[in-house]
């Protein structure tokens, strides 16, 4: 049974919608009103504040805890200086992601991983024999999202300017109204934006400042939803949705690798060794079979097929995560749409999709399939370029 999160006291208040969704086992608001729009347009223009505490996170700690986690993950941990952050992903021995998440280093001999499905006994049982220790700090600390072009000024007031010159994908620590706050410049919407990790019996006091801070900053509790929309705009891939984990899938088709989902530039293989370094060579030296690429649909071709029908084109205002096939200009199947939405911002039909490489070069033409009035018809678009939106402020 799903059990609320450190801050459920007050966003289940907020909920007029009762729209909940369970995520690690904890109940986690997909929309606060009926209408996602003012959520969305919080990501955009101001500030939206949102529940991120069902991740996990994983403290790797001693001598040879570099070692450990360089061990697991694909990124050179030895590059990171305290304070500092990496995305990463991890896999198995044949090459195939299990996960991707990000990596924190907190001291010389200090980690925590923060994934989003659980990766405890995976790190735990790779870093027998090391001399270091892997936690579960899941349930001790709560976690929120500070996203928008606003929330440096939010973060400047509640803290004097701590973080004001924070860097991309750096830490730092703070005080909220006597409560320690670890805040990091990273996020999950592709712009300006903070996580806070929280200790999770204080997370209630450092919600109501942040409200309280944000309020002439017109800060919005914000969903699932409406961050789903930011991610897809920002080119984020989703495991369970854009990619299959391995441990998860049951297919060979259903397995992916780095290189497929665009994380190629996470692998360094002259790094030394670690779990699926051999394959990993293997896998760059070919190339990979098939990648994860953005399409966005053309506007007139779509419009005319629904027209025809006398219907205006049906736009997903939501994303959109079932899967629907992807064809060459000559008809055959080459791959699967994935997450796919109507941005309102650029005004585009955007998707993310699994295609065979020969396809997927920016530029090329390929067909998605849409259901106009019950019947199966395929709308042009093209392989576009990711992200489709990264604006300066997010790493400025």
């Amino acid at each position: 049974m799903a059990v609320g999160t450190p801050f459920h006291e007050r966003t289940a208040a907020l909920c007029r919608s009762y729209d909940w969704r369970q995520w690690s086992g904890y109940l986690t608001v997909s929309s606060y009103d009926d209408y996602v729009q003012p959520e969305y347009a919080a990501i955009r223009n101001s500030a939206a504040l949102i529940d991120i505490s069902p991740l996990y996170k994983y403290r790797v700690a001693g001598r040879e805890a570099e070692a450990v986690v360089n061990h697991v993950v694909t990124q050179d941990m030895s590059r990171l200086v305290p304070g500092q952050i990496s995305y990463t992903p991890w896999c198995d021995a044949d090459g195939a992601v299990r996960q991707e998440g990000t990596v924190f280093r907190l001291a010389d001999d200090e980690f925590v991983v923060c994934a989003a499905e659980p990766a405890f006994d995976w790190f735990r049982s790779n870093g027998a024999g090391f001399d270091a220790t892997v936690e579960d700090r899941s349930t001790e600390i709560a976690a929120l999202s500070l996203q928008g072009p606003h929330s440096r000024a939010i973060l400047d007031d509640l803290t004097d300017g701590a973080v004001s010159d924070l860097p991309f994908f750096q830490q730092t620590q703070v005080q909220v109204e006597g409560v320690p706050v670890a805040v990091s410049r990273t996020g999950f919407t592709g712009d300006l934006g903070y996580e806070l990790w929280i200790p999770a019996d204080q997370a209630i006091v450092v919600w109501d400042a942040l409200l309280a801070a944000g309020d002439k900053w017109q800060i919005t509790p914000c969903g699932l939803v409406a961050m789903d929309v930011s991610r897809v705009e920002a080119g984020f891939i989703l495991i369970g949705v854009d990619y299959i984990s391995s441990e998860a899938a049951h297919l060979p088709d259903e397995r992916y690798d780095p290189y497929e989902i665009g994380l190629g530039w996470a692998v360094k293989l002259d790094k030394g060794n670690f779990i699926g370094r051999k394959a990993l060579e293997a896998i760059k030296a070919r190339g990979p079979a098939r990648r994860v690429v953005g399409l966005e649909l053309e506007w007139q071709p779509l419009e005319e097929l629904f027209l025809a029908s006398d219907l205006m084109p049906e736009l997903p205002m939501n994303v959109c995560r079932e899967s629907v096939p992807v064809y060459s200009t000559e008809g055959k199947q080459v791959g699967r749409v994935t997450s796919r939405v109507w941005s309102k911002l650029l005004k585009k039909y955007l998707a993310i999709a699994t295609i065979d490489a020969a396809h997927a070069e920016v530029g090329s033409t390929v067909e998605m399939e849409v259901t106009v009035h019950h019947h199966r018809r395929r709308a042009p678009a093209k392989v576009a370029k990711l992200p489709f939106f990264s604006p300066e402020r997010m790493r400025g």
